[in-house]
């Protein structure tokens, strides 16, 4: 993930070392303190007996504790960061062998999914007990994992970095003619809301005919949405981009005038934190109509630096958006506020530094 790599390359009071599995897409990700701990011979097996004879959650066996803690020590590791809460689960025998303090931060996903399951919430539980710190990205975040059981003096909000030098801002010009240019990004996902995108531009293209909705990424849903788009007779006005690179993605920012981003609770509990293609669309000088939703709230200040709406409305997301384009003159003020509220929440810079004196401290106790 993008901004993981982001984080860690951005250390420099710390010597960050990277423990996988496997190494993929080092062309896109260059980095040098990689130490790869293979899958074990009989991994698949134990797994499919944790899940479907145990039905309890998987664990790392005793051999990969050894090897990754062999990986610790050639490292000299003092400190273990887990990134994803689902992840710190199966390493609870590391967690508990290790001399050192672990650290494990939750984004969004790994909070509630599977939580529903009695065996896996204890083992979430016992986790969140064994970790010296728990990181959330947002305030909902802190409260979902208090919810789970962990004491709220261990947590920490540590939010999303965003590289402010790499999305500058950027005014842009109310359209001429009515041609609206409208932009979401991400992974086609059930949470991130495209089918309440789709519903609410077809009835804002019924008031703006000449407007256009750029759906740029990957995923499962691609060819739902597709048909959807069918369906609302507006497939020739919507462009799924596919994955496109953070260049051309900067361009997407600049070519639109509003971002779309209305999440919703997933039917497996899937939630966001905050988005990141969001910070950085708001970065960039766009304002932002999304939904009450997780951490979005804390990043988008409701008719100041975008719009929200309720999960699953499109129809006030419509309204919204077409009685913004009739009365345009706001357009610029948001997409400024949603600049600033960025560079004073969600700057790289101040996160990195914040991130550097949580390990510092852990280390030092």
């Amino acid at each position: 993930m993008l901004h993981i790599y982001r984080q860690i390359t951005s250390l420099r009071r710390v010597r960050p070392v990277v423990i996988a599995q496997k190494r993929e897409n080092a062309d896109l990700f260059p980095f040098q303190e990689i130490r790869i701990v293979e899958t074990p011979a009989l991994h698949f097996l134990r797994r499919i007996w944790f899940k479907q004879i145990a039905d309890r959650p998987w664990q790392t066996s005793p051999a990969e504790v050894r090897a990754i803690e062999c990986a610790l020590t050639e490292s000299k590791a003092q400190l273990l960061h887990i990134y994803f809460g689902h992840i710190a689960v199966l390493l609870r025998p590391l967690i508990r062998h290790w001399q050192n303090p672990s650290v494990v931060s939750f984004h969004g996903a790994d909070v509630l999914v599977d939580m529903q399951k009695p065996t896996y919430r204890r083992a979430t539980k016992e986790m969140l007990s064994l970790v010296r710190r728990v990181l959330v990205r947002s305030d909902s975040l802190r409260q979902a994992v208090i919810d789970l059981g962990c004491a709220p003096e261990k947590i920490e909000i540590q939010r999303t970095g965003i590289p402010l030098t790499e999305f500058l801002f950027r005014e842009r010009s109310i359209p001429g003619q009515r041609q609206w240019r409208l932009l979401q990004a991400g992974r086609l996902i059930e949470k991130k809301g495209l089918k309440t995108t789709l519903r609410a531009f077809a009835k804002f293209g019924k008031e703006f005919p000449g407007a256009r909705l750029t759906i740029a990424g990957e995923g499962p849903q691609l060819e739902e949405l597709q048909a959807l788009a069918r369906e609302l007779q507006i497939d020739g006005v919507v462009d799924f981009a596919g994955f496109v690179s953070q260049e051309e993605l900067r361009e997407l920012f600049y070519e639109a005038h509003i971002f779309l981003h209305p999440s919703e609770t997933g039917r497996d509990g899937n939630q966001e934190g905050v988005p990141n293609s969001m910070l950085e669309a708001m970065a960039s000088g766009l304002p932002v109509f999304a939904t009450w939703h997780g951490g979005i709230p804390e990043a988008v200040e409701n008719n100041i630096s975008g719009i929200l709406v309720n999960e699953r409305d499109y129809r006030a997301l419509a309204d919204g958006l077409i009685e913004t384009a009739k009365s345009p003159a706001r357009l610029p003020v948001m997409g400024r506020m949603a600049s600033e509220s960025v560079a004073k929440k969600f700057s790289q810079a101040e996160q990195t530094r914040w991130l550097e004196e949580i390990y510092l401290r852990e280390i030092g106790r």
